[in-house]
């Protein structure tokens, strides 16, 4: 499977993200938007932005097993938060799961609210294996 990440000279460099990754072979994979729930259904960091997207990212990370994936397959991720003031936070977790230098396409969004009031980001995810 080849993998290139766009950065086109026309468009100012991503911050924390790249523009585009274009793939070839393998197979693709479309998470749905994971959460911060526990295996129970229950919420876990309430209040807590850090501790909500540690437990999404290892959320995705039981979907990408499943999958056959790891992190280096992922190539676009989409962030739904309640507040983007966030972002950092956000990010310095994320790089505890995937390799800062070689980010996926990304796009992330601010909304009003997520599936229930407690909780406050919510992640998907596409991935390409091999």
């Amino acid at each position: 499977m080849k993998r290139r990440f766009l950065t086109p000279d026309s468009l100012a460099p991503g911050r924390g993200y790249s523009h585009g990754v274009t793939v070839s072979g393998g197979h693709t994979t479309w998470t749905a938007g994971q959460v911060a729930f526990d295996a129970d259904g229950n919420v876990v960091g309430e209040g807590d932005v850090v501790a909500q997207t540690r437990r999404v990212f290892e959320n995705l990370s039981a979907v990408l097993g499943e999958a056959g994936a790891t992190w280096s397959d992922v190539v676009k991720l989409n962030y739904f938060v309640t507040d983007i003031s966030r972002l950092q936070e956000i990010r310095e977790v994320r790089n505890e799961f995937l390799d800062p230098d070689r980010l996926p396409a990304s796009t992330l969004v601010q909304v009003s609210a997520l599936a229930t009031p407690e909780l406050l980001i919510e992640v998907e995810a596409i991935v390409v294996v091999d």
